[in-house]
């Protein structure tokens, strides 16, 4: 069966220490009850951390020309990837409607993209 990414997208602010409590845990609970109800199309998923952690690698000149380290994302946004999940279905309908029960599609975006698979020589298969 092809495999789906759900990319989930919030608003950046949410990102922020600032967020009640009682709000992280409320919107945790939506995430686990989901991940309960959808065990049998979930390959996999994490969530991510916040986008102050990541570092972003340029190498200017192609491969062989020097690497640049940035702290931060890539650039500034309104909305931030926070996590994904993997969802196996039987076609892009049916990963269109488990990923419509994702909280983050309440929240903010999720983004469903089909995941390429390739053979062993390299072959594109899906």
């Amino acid at each position: 069966m092809p495999k789906y990414a759900a990319l989930i997208y919030s608003p950046a602010e949410d990102e922020s220490a600032d967020v009640a409590p009682e709000v992280r845990q409320q919107v945790m609970g939506e995430y686990m009850e989901f991940g309960e109800n959808a065990r049998d199309v979930l390959v996999g998923g994490e969530a991510l951390h916040p986008t102050a952690t990541a570092t972003t690698i340029t190498v200017e000149g192609g491969r062989d020309g020097k690497v640049v380290y940035t702290d931060g994302p890539f650039a500034e946004a309104k909305e931030v990837l926070g996590g994904f999940y993997l969802i196996e279905a039987a076609d892009l309908d049916e990963a269109l409607k488990w990923a419509q029960q994702i909280p983050g599609a309440w929240y903010g975006k999720v983004e469903v993209r089909p995941v390429m698979e390739f053979s062993e020589s390299g072959e594109v298969i899906t």
